[in-house]
């Protein structure tokens, strides 16, 4: 495996590289891709936007984002970004990393379904949502060379169905817990006042996305 590409590096240390293993025997091919490739876009939107992150925090926080829609690593009543966030608490935690920045690693992980707070949070917090936004949804994509696009690809391929399947790993990482979804109280307040209002659906944006596949 290429440990840089496009001038990013994935950090050479001990933890680090257990993390990488943990997750690559944790999780489905298309899951531990796309982790990757979040690690990426987020290293590289650091670098577009001037800001410094931790490097080895970011790439623990990206790796773990999505452990929670695992079978063994799903609980019956969190979030599956709790139980993301939880797992990572749990890995940093066995390296004796320091609380503060355990948890922004939780935080970032926590946060990285809900736009529009991470990106005034710490660089951690903030560049993991990117990394995730980029790769889902294709926001920022034209912020991005086609150099980089393709090299992260070609190192972490999508899948030929790339969006109907990770919509498909959502739904089988939450659909035994659907209580878990109440969050976002102001769009049902517009719903219940404004038959007008139109929430915006996730599951659409990303078929309208500009990733192909």
């Amino acid at each position: 495996m290429n440990r840089t590409i496009e001038g990013i590096s994935i950090p050479d240390t001990k933890m680090s590289r257990e993390a990488t293993e943990f997750i690559r025997d944790t999780e489905s091919d298309l899951l531990f891709n796309h982790s990757s490739r979040v690690y990426h876009w987020a290293a590289l939107a650091g670098q577009k936007r001037g800001i410094k992150a931790d490097a080895e925090l970011l790439y623990i926080g990206c790796m773990f984002h999505d452990i929670g829609l695992t079978h063994e690593y799903c609980s019956c009543d969190k979030r599956f970004e709790v139980d993301g966030a939880n797992e990572a608490r749990k890995f940093l935690e066995g390296y004796g990393i320091e609380t503060l920045d355990i948890d922004k690693v939780w935080t970032a992980i926590a946060l990285h379904t809900t736009p529009g707070i991470p990106e005034f949070m710490a660089p951690e917090i903030a560049l993991l949502t990117a990394g995730v936004e980029m790769d889902v949804l294709g926001i920022d994509y034209q912020k991005f060379s086609q150099e980089e696009i393709s090299a992260v690809t070609r190192q972490y391929p999508r899948t030929p169905d790339f969006k109907e399947d990770i919509i498909q790993a959502f739904y089988d990482g939450i659909k035994h817990k659907p209580q878990t979804t109440f969050g976002n109280v102001k769009a049902d307040v517009l719903a219940d006042k404004d038959a007008q209002f139109k929430p915006v659906n996730f599951c659409s944006i990303i078929r309208q996305s500009r990733w192909q596949g």
